[in-house]
């Protein structure tokens, strides 16, 4: 028979079980992005109120209809730039203005540069890259993170508990394979920037700091460490990117729901200073 109407709950995971998030109040920073939107799907769909915050405010805002849609919990959306003070502190206002309390951070927001890229192709090279760019992506990927666990993360100390979850990269753990981004005919398409993994390796540094910081308060903070997500790259980039992984392809967006909402729930209520590999194999060569 076809089923319509809200999604329920998996029957393994009704209240009381070990992954229900019935009653929590989780952000989700870049909400909008490709990640943002199906953590925020995943923590809705395990009966979370999701606050979905992004630099677009509309687009946030999209998100956040789109999960009243489809399941029961509500969920608001909220423009947030994760680098500035001043609009963190009008979003910590406005979420326990709206929730009453915060139990859950996705820090998630994160510059970027694609296969396309922003810049020539040999821009990437650390003996190229613009410093513009370098202060740009440690800005919102170190500074912004940092701030949205000093402003949320704080909240969750104060009240007596929480869950931290940082999103990084198998680029804080490796190196770029630069190879990745050659196509048949030997050209290099771009090289990955150096300030991404730089970043991405702060972001670990972080999350043990802050894990070790805050146990003593209650408030959990791990990471979760990404593979490369399919989303529309050159056929040739894929086919690199495939052979390189043990499990032969590239992650869909899908497939860090059980991650995230592990992470959030009380599934990992004794998982801290940890960071949660999910990249098909990818660093285990």
């Amino acid at each position: 028979m076809e089923q319509t109407g809200k999604q329920a709950r998996p029957a393994g995971d009704r209240p009381g079980g070990m992954f229900d998030l019935t009653g929590r109040v989780v952000l989700v920073t870049g909400a909008a992005g490709l990640l943002g939107r199906e953590h925020a799907r995943a923590l809705a769909r395990y009966g979370a109120t999701v606050v979905a915050a992004d630099l677009d405010g509309e687009a946030a805002a999209e998100v956040a209809a789109s999960l009243r849609e489809e399941f029961d919990p509500p969920a608001q959306g909220l423009r947030l730039d994760v680098s500035d003070a001043d609009s963190l502190g009008g979003a910590a206002a406005r979420i326990l203005q709206l929730c009453g309390r915060l139990d859950v951070l996705i820090n998630n927001a994160a510059c970027n540069d694609k296969v396309e890229g922003r810049t020539g192709p040999a821009a990437g090279r650390p003996e190229e890259y613009p410093m513009r760019l370098w202060r740009e992506t440690l800005e919102v990927n170190v500074t912004g993170l940092f701030l949205c666990c000093r402003v949320f993360g704080g909240l969750m100390a104060t009240r007596g508990g929480g869950s931290v979850v940082n999103v990084a990269s198998t680029y804080g753990l490796v190196a770029p394979d630069q190879s990745l981004y050659r196509d048949p005919e030997g050209r290099q398409q771009m090289y990955k920037n150096p300030a991404y993994p730089a970043s991405k390796g702060a972001v670990l540094s972080l999350t043990r700091y802050l894990a070790a910081f805050w146990g003593a308060a209650g408030v959990r903070v791990n990471a979760l460490t990404p593979g490369g997500v399919e989303d529309g790259q050159p056929e040739w980039f894929r086919e690199n990117y495939e052979r390189r992984t043990p499990l032969g392809r590239m992650a869909r967006a899908t497939d860090y729901h059980g991650a995230v909402v592990f992470l959030a729930s009380d599934a990992s209520a004794y998982m801290t200073g940890a960071n949660l590999v999910v990249d098909g194999g990818w660093t285990a060569w």
